[in-house]
């Protein structure tokens, strides 16, 4: 009986144990305030299997520049063009996504900060200015640290039915 008890016990001590974990990692991610994120356009395609190789003269006229782009996938992958804004002040809250986005900047000014880099050096991406967001466990947080409205349209690839937007614990080298 002893063994029997001493089991349910640390049973108990374990689910006690997760749930915390579980409910910290909760309160130490940090939500979105200021910020909106309307889907564009959804949709489903099954395996992709791309790969192009354009060899163009470098306009400099010092030599060759060659653009290579690779893009392959195992099973269905969800595309997301969503529409972002972020309110003076805003902040996207500290996440990440299954799978890559391309972010171009439509209006204002967006700061991207890194969940990994213990500097929190600010990465600043203005009008016209294209940035990826490679997914995974590439946690980040964009803000508006402007004083006017900022603007991005994204492209994101993520496995078909995953959730578009984990969200993550912030870094403790950011000050916010």
């Amino acid at each position: 009986m002893n063994i029997r008890r001493n089991s349910m016990h640390a049973i108990a001590v374990a689910a006690v144990v997760t749930a915390g974990t579980w409910s910290v990692e909760r309160l130490l991610a940090t939500p979105a305030s200021g910020f909106t994120s309307t889907s564009l356009a959804v949709g489903r395609v099954g395996e992709i299997d791309v790969n192009n190789l354009a060899i163009t003269d470098d306009p400099s006229g010092s030599g060759k520049a060659v653009w290579h782009s690779l893009q392959k996938t195992k099973g269905a992958s969800d595309v997301y063009v969503q529409s972002n804004v972020w309110a003076p002040g805003g902040t996207s809250g500290w996440h990440t996504h299954p799978g890559h986005s391309l972010i171009t900047v439509t209006a204002g000014t967006v700061t991207a900060y890194e969940g990994h880099d213990a500097s929190c050096t600010p990465k600043v991406y203005t009008v016209g200015m294209t940035f990826v967001d490679e997914g995974g466990d590439h946690v980040h947080v964009l803000r508006n640290e402007g004083t006017v409205e900022a603007r991005t349209i994204t492209v994101q690839v993520i496995p078909a039915g995953a959730p578009r937007r984990i969200d993550a614990a912030g870094n403790p080298g950011c000050p916010f």
